[in-house]
């Protein structure tokens, strides 16, 4: 099945314990965590708390914990290395909508548009109804499709019920949109009390000409698009968006139904529009071929990855390897010049006058004898009168210029 969790949150500036955020065990089991975030969100949803600006920081605090807790690998990550382990840049941002008022709203369509993903919440409004099990659900049979509009951060509920016969060959819920509105599909599980809490969400993406999200009970393990890539960052970094694209692909946390009836919704995720539409559930049974092409894609998809991991790694070590070797080199380089400076019998102008290891002098130092001395006088006084002929001065005081 294609789905993915509920909220997740940028990182808080001073972090919490998770299992404290959410009052849970550090044992505790997928259902707990589920259940005590859906309590937490609730309670602290900005549309139930304008007033209380503490409130939204610590729903996403909330949010932020159960993104951690509710996805088993970055909590083994958090379990084993704390919060050092985790990836903040990957961390999605949610911001609720219904909160942000016209001008901030039109701020982050036009930010969507430009390609940066902006990720919402679900309104608190819709999961409290829910939650009281006071929504229309309306019945959408196997194999047929119902085609809407929805307003914004509002939610069209619907009924899939299966037989067992159909569980066992698997279900899949799909929904477009031909005008490429934004939405969510999400999947509610039915609590003990009669009403329905939300346990899986589908972001709409765009898929040619339409945008689609889809959920899929096949009995396998199913790998979801958790693509959080923006599309600006894609343009000048290909590479490195194509590998954290490619590891966006999840597994599922749910691979099939049971008999009974289920409830789906789509929720209007557009920024000041309705969202136009259809919604189908399908019983794989008459879908085999195109399962099986789906399961084999997937497991080639994932020895792709791992190849491209083990590739990436090695490249990295070499690059690596690569640097240290040059730098190596540069210091043997600089090192050879040395050396071959060296072999001289002049000072150089560092002052590192290195000879070639015989203890000859140079001419000028040679000891001077008494002839040596009045040579060196004569040449003094010859000096003397070139500077005094070049300047034209009468160094002694004489009235005649010298010639």
């Amino acid at each position: 099945m294609s789905s993915k969790k509920v909220e997740g949150s940028s990182a808080p500036a001073n972090r919490r314990d998770p299992y404290e955020v959410l009052s849970v065990a550090r044992d505790a089991t997928d259902q707990e965590i589920k259940s005590a975030y859906r309590k937490l969100a609730l309670k602290y949803h900005p549309d139930k708390n304008a007033n209380n600006p503490e409130a939204s920081d610590l729903f996403k605090e909330v949010a932020f914990s159960y993104s951690i807790l509710s996805d088993p690998e970055k909590r083994r990550q958090y379990d084993n290395a704390g919060f050092e382990a985790l990836d903040a840049d990957g961390m999605e941002m949610e911001i609720d909508l219904s909160n942000l008022g016209t001008v901030n709203t039109m701020f982050a369509a036009l930010f969507s548009k430009l390609g940066v993903p902006i990720k919402t919440t679900v309104s608190a409004n819709v999961l409290e109804e829910a939650m009281n099990g006071t929504v229309t659900v309306r019945p959408l049979p196997i194999g047929t499709s119902v085609s809407g509009k929805v307003e914004k951060q509002c939610a069209h509920f619907f009924g899939v019920t299966i037989s067992e016969q159909q569980a066992e060959s698997g279900v899949v819920v799909r929904v477009t949109s031909t005008a490429q509105s934004k939405f969510k599909l999400l999947y509610f599980e039915q609590d003990s009390s009669g009403g329905y809490g939300l346990a899986l969400q589908e972001e709409s993406e765009k898929t040619g000409k339409v945008t689609s999200a889809g959920m899929y009970f096949l009995h396998f393990q199913v790998y979801r698009m958790d693509s959080t890539v923006n599309a600006l960052a894609a343009a000048k970094d290909p590479e490195s968006a194509f590998f954290k694209r490619l590891e966006g692909l999840q597994p599922c946390e749910v691979s099939e139904l049971r008999a009974g009836t289920h409830i789906f919704a789509v929720y209007g995720d557009n920024f000041f529009k309705t969202a136009s539409y259809t919604i189908e559930a399908l019983c794989a049974k008459t879908y085999e071929e195109t399962t099986e092409k789906l399961k084999e894609i997937e497991a080639q998809i994932l020895r792709k990855r791992n190849d491209l991991r083990q590739a990436l790694a090695r490249f990295q070590e070499v690059t690596t390897r690569y640097t240290q070797e040059k730098q190596t080199v540069d210091e043997l380089l600089k090192q050879r010049d040395s050396i071959h400076s060296s072999f001289s019998v002049v000072k150089t102008p560092s002052g590192n006058n290195l000879s070639n290891g015989s203890s000859s002098k140079a001419q000028g130092d040679e000891p001077k004898g008494e002839g040596d001395s009045a040579g060196e006088e004569g040449g003094a006084e010859s000096r003397d009168k070139s500077k005094r002929k070049w300047f034209n001065l009468n160094i002694k005081g004489s009235d005649k210029k010298l010639g």
